[in-house]
C-alpha cells in the first residue's frame, strides 16, 4: 500500500472520530485498532497494541508529570499561593496599572511553582479579577494579564506539558524544561511594559489606586514570610536540574517534598487538603497518561504503514530548507491550536514532525521550545482556546466571550513576537541548556 493511502486512512479515520465528538483519547484508540488490524498483522497487531499501552504507561520518563502536577495542587489547595499573591500585591506600589502588574508578577512566580496553566489562571482570576473590576479597571486589562501569565506555566519548570513533549519526542526532558525559562521571562517583561504604557496612555483603563499607608514592615514582612521561602521550591527544582544533581524525576520528587514541608511549616496541611490534592492530581494525571498510551501505538502504526518514512523521503528528496520546514510546522501548529487542545496537538504532530526534524537537521530542543510557545498561544487563540473558556467561567456574567477574546489579542501579539525572536535567535532557547552539567 502506498504511504499516501496509508496516511489518508489513518488521518481520515482520526478526523472522522473527532468530528463525531468523541473524546480525543477514544478517537486515537479507535484509529489504533483500525491501523493495528491493517498494518500490524490483524490479531497479532491488536496484541502488539496492548503491549505498547503497557510499555507507554510504565515509562520512567513520564514520572515527573504526576509529581509536577502534585506540586501545583498542594500549593493551590493549601492556600499558600493566595498568601503569596497578597504579599506581592502589598509590595508593588506607585506603578501605572498596578493590579495588572501584580497579576503578571504573581502569575510568573506561581508558574514557577505549579506548572499548571489552568490552575494558575483560575487562581489569579478568583483572587485578583473581582478587585480589579471593583476598582474600575477595564475588563480587557483585568482579564488579559491573568490569561497571558497563566500560559507562562507551560514554559517555566515545573511544566507537565514540557515533560509530555520531551518524552514523546525523545528529547532531553531536563534540557527542555530549562530551555523555556528565558523566553518566559522575556514574555513577562513584554507584558509588564505593555501594561505600564497602556495605563499611562489610557489612565481610564487602569484608575490609580487609593493610597494605602503601610509601614515598611507591613509591606515587606508578608513577602519575606510567604514568597521568599516558597522560592526555595523553585531553587530545589531548577537548581538541581541546572547543576546536573538530579534527573527530572528526582527534581520533581524533591519539589513535592519541599511543597509538603512548606505546607506543614505554614500549618495549612490537613487531611482535607491532602485528599483534595491527591484527587485532582490523580484526575489530571490519568487524563494525560491515558492519552499518551494512545499516542505511542499511533506513532508505531505510522512507522509500520510507511507514512513516516514516505514523508521524510518526500521532504529530503525535495531538498527543503530546514528553516522553511520549521515555518511549515509552526503554521500547522497555529492552525490546529484554533480548534483542538494542546495534548491533542502533540499527539497528532509529534509522530510526523520529529522524524522530519531529524532528517533535515533541526535541533530538537529548539523545536521543543517552539512547540511550547505555539501551544501557549493556542491556549489564547479563538475560538476554542482553553484559557478563554476558563476565564469566561470565572468572569461576571455581564462580560461576554467577545470581550474575553479582545482581552487576549494584545498578549497573543506579544507571544507571537517572542516566537519570532526564538526563531531568529535560537540562542534564546538554547543558551541556558548549554550551561547544564
Amino acid at each position: 500500500m502506498e504511504w499516501t493511502v496509508a496516511l489518508s486512512i489513518l488521518v481520515g479515520t482520526l478526523a472522522f472520530c473527532l468530528m463525531l465528538g468523541l473524546p480525543v483519547a477514544i478517537s486515537f484508540f479507535g484509529v489504533n485498532i483500525v491501523g493495528a488490524f491493517i498494518f500490524l498483522g490483524g490479531e497479532v497487531g491488536l496484541v502488539q497494541m496492548t503491549r505498547n499501552v503497557v510499555t507507554a504507561i510504565t515509562n520512567y520518563n513520564l514520572a515527573p508529570i504526576p509529581l509536577f502536577i502534585l506540586m501545583g495542587e498542594i500549593l493551590l489547595h493549601s492556600g499558600m499561593a493566595f498568601k503569596a499573591i497578597d504579599a506581592i500585591e502589598r509590595l508593588i506600589t506607585k506603578i501605572p496599572g498596578r493590579m495588572s502588574v501584580v497579576a503578571v508578577v504573581a502569575g510568573t512566580v506561581f508558574s514557577a511553582l505549579s506548572g499548571s496553566t489552568i490552575a494558575n489562571t483560575a487562581m489569579l482570576g478568583r483572587s485578583l479579577m473581582p478587585e480589579m473590576l471593583r476598582r474600575g479597571y477595564h475588563p480587557t486589562l483585568s482579564m488579559g494579564p491573568i490569561m497571558a501569565t497563566g500560559g507562562i506555566a507551560m514554559l517555566i519548570p515545573p511544566s507537565a506539558l514540557a515533560v509530555l513533549v520531551g518524552s514523546l519526542a525523545g528529547m532531553s526532558i531536563s534540557r527542555l524544561l530549562i530551555a523555556g525559562i528565558l523566553p518566559a521571562l522575556i514574555m513577562a517583561t513584554l507584558f509588564f511594559g505593555y501594561i505600564v504604557v497602556r495605563a499611562k496612555l489610557r489612565p481610564q483603563d487602569a484608575p490609580a489606586d487609593d493610597p494605602v499607608q503601610r509601614s515598611l514592615k507591613d509591606r515587606w514582612m508578608p513577602f519575606l514570610i510567604y514568597v521568599v521561602p516558597l522560592s526555595g521550591i523553585l531553587i530545589v527544582v531548577v537548581g538541581s536540574l541546572l547543576g546536573g544533581i538530579a534527573t527530572p524525576t528526582e527534581s520533581a520528587a524533591l519539589g513535592v517534598i519541599a511543597s509538603f514541608v512548606a505546607a506543614a511549616g505554614y500549618r495549612c496541611l490537613s487531611w482535607a487538603v491532602i485528599w483534595a490534592t491527591l484527587r485532582e492530581t490523580a484526575r489530571t494525571s490519568a487524563m494525560i497518561l491515558f492519552i499518551i498510551m494512545a499516542s505511542t501505538t499511533f506513532s508505531q502504526i505510522l512507522s509500520f504503514s510507511g507514512a513516516t518514512s514516505g514523508m521524510v523521503s518526500l521532504i529530503t528528496n525535495a531538498g527543503a530548507d530546514p528553516f522553511m520546514v520549521l515555518l511549515a510546522m509552526i503554521l500547522v501548529l497555529l492552525i490546529l491550536g484554533c480548534f483542538i487542545d494542546q495534548v491533542s496537538m502533540v499527539m497528532i504532530t509529534v509522530p510526523l514532525f520529529i522524524p522530519v526534524a531529524n532528517s533535515v537537521g533541526i535541533d530538537l530542543i529548539w523545536l521543543g521550545v517552539i512547540y511550547l510557545l505555539t501551544m501557549e498561544m493556542a491556549f489564547l487563540t479563538p475560538p476554542f482556546g482553553l484559557l478563554l473558556f476558563v476565564m469566561k467561567g470565572i468572569a461576571p456574567e455581564s462580560i461576554g466571550i467577545k470581550t474575553v477574546y479582545r482581552a487576549a489579542m494584545p498578549f497573543l501579539a506579544m507571544m507571537f513576537t517572542v516566537l519570532i525572536l526564538v526563531l531568529i535567535f535560537p540562542g534564546i532557547g538554547l543558551w541556558l541548556p548549554s550551561l547544564m552539567r
